[in-house]
């Protein structure tokens, strides 16, 4: 064991040029592996964070019917109805029996009524559509977090004051709003009410700061002429926002409504994200393969150049598997050395990167350490090295020292 470790270590430091190549080949892949996979990271918690902070887990709705089409087969005549949209109210029946029901789930954490509704800021000339979102304050902030987006004013506020509103930054900059000031609210229904600004919050989200209010319920409803009963949507979360789509199948089939998870409400969204996966994977593990095919050629090399050397361990004795032992070894060797050189760089790209500021919707670059990205380079690297040293190993492990004697 020992004479196969002194030959492997020997075989690596006699062609230094050959094995620095080799590592670099392995610092390199690793270090992008791990550098892009955690960013894949980031970009992923960004936007869910970026998302929850206006989306619910799962959201329950009174969906719009739409009428079948009708086939009517009469003496070899057909009629055929398009199919269209049965109008009927959007409101929930007895939205607190569902809520009371649904608090009862072992994986619900929060459950909050909500009347959204279509609006118009009016403050002089200044005019922007947008929405106004009823809520319970408590609640609301719960679910959403708004406290920790409120860049301006007091977000409890809301809770004591009726005819209080919180608006987006992009309304308060569009309309030169500020806390204290009023501002005329016009709903669908042609009901204009005076609001008087308590907060402004800031999401980083462009279209919703710039089209998005809060309100209390009890505000929403009467824009909307409806009375305290009047409900659009009940806002669920619940413990493991990856379920959500399994558990609104489940609350569908509870309430008769219907419930929409985050995922598929941000259809759109989760194609993006999910090209985005398969590129990002697909060429980082590449990376590492082509990482592996230079360890593989490299040994190749050096069993070509050293076939006599192989020769003469035979012929002292030495096995097919003490031969493996020294060329997996040597991969080995350079795959650790790979490995540890491309974390270290992976962790000084991603110190360097997760303190730029880029703005936007995004703010600081979105990015950080990631264990478990680093867990899985080192295994797949080091499986890999394994692998591109092994095959020629094999190949040297059948070497015939009698045919090569002869030559």
């Amino acid at each position: 064991m020992n004479i196969s470790l002194d030959i492997a270590k020997t075989y690596l430091f006699s062609n230094k040029k050959m094995t620095a190549v080799a590592t670099l080949g392995v610092v390199l892949g690793m270090s992008i592996y791990i550098f892009m996979n955690s960013m894949l990271v980031g970009f992923d918690k960004s936007s869910s964070a970026s998302i929850f902070k206006t989306t619910p887990h799962i959201r329950i709705y009174n969906d719009d019917i739409i009428s079948k089409p009708l086939i009517q087969d009469t003496k070899e005549k057909y009629i055929i109805t398009n199919p269209k949209i049965v109008p009927k109210t959007n409101t929930l029946i007895n939205p607190k029996v569902i809520i009371e029901t649904l608090s009862k789930l072992s994986e619900v954490t929060v459950v909050t009524p909500q009347v959204a509704t279509s609006v118009f800021f009016n403050n002089g000339k200044s005019q922007i559509a947008g929405s106004a979102i009823g809520i319970k304050p408590e609640e609301a902030n719960i679910m959403f977090d708004i406290k920790s987006y409120m860049v301006e004013g007091n977000f409890d506020v809301l809770k004591s004051n009726s005819n209080g509103i919180i608006i987006g930054s992009g309304i308060a900059e569009k309309m030169s709003l500020g806390i204290g000031d009023n501002v005329s609210i016009t709903s669908s229904k042609s009901v204009t009410k005076n609001l008087k600004i308590i907060g402004i919050f800031k999401t980083n989200n462009s279209k919703v700061d710039k089209t998005t209010s809060y309100v209390n319920i009890a505000s929403a409803q009467q824009f909307l002429k409806e009375v305290t009963s009047y409900v659009t949507d009940i806002n669920v979360n619940i413990l493991n926002p990856e379920k959500a789509e399994k558990t609104a199948t489940t609350i569908s089939n509870l309430t008769g409504y219907k419930a929409e998870g985050w995922k598929e409400a941000n259809a759109t969204f989760m194609a993006a994200n999910k090209m985005r996966k398969i590129i990002i994977t697909f060429v980082s593990f590449t990376i590492l393969i082509v990482a592996g095919f230079g360890i593989y050629n490299i040994l190749n090399m050096t069993i070509t150049q050293k076939i006599n050397d192989i020769a003469i361990l035979k012929a002292m004795g030495f096995k097919g598997k003490d031969v493996i032992r020294i060329f997996v070894t040597q991969a080995i060797s350079i795959g650790v050395a790979g490995v540890l050189g491309g974390m270290l760089i992976a962790t000084v790209l991603i110190s360097i990167l997760k303190n730029v500021y880029v703005g936007g919707d995004i703010g600081y670059f979105p990015i950080d350490y990631e264990p478990l990205k680093y867990l899985q380079g080192v295994i797949v690297g080091l499986f890999i090295t394994f692998f591109a040293g092994y095959i020629p190993a094999k190949k040297a492990a059948k070497v015939d020292p009698v045919s090569i004697f002869r030559k």
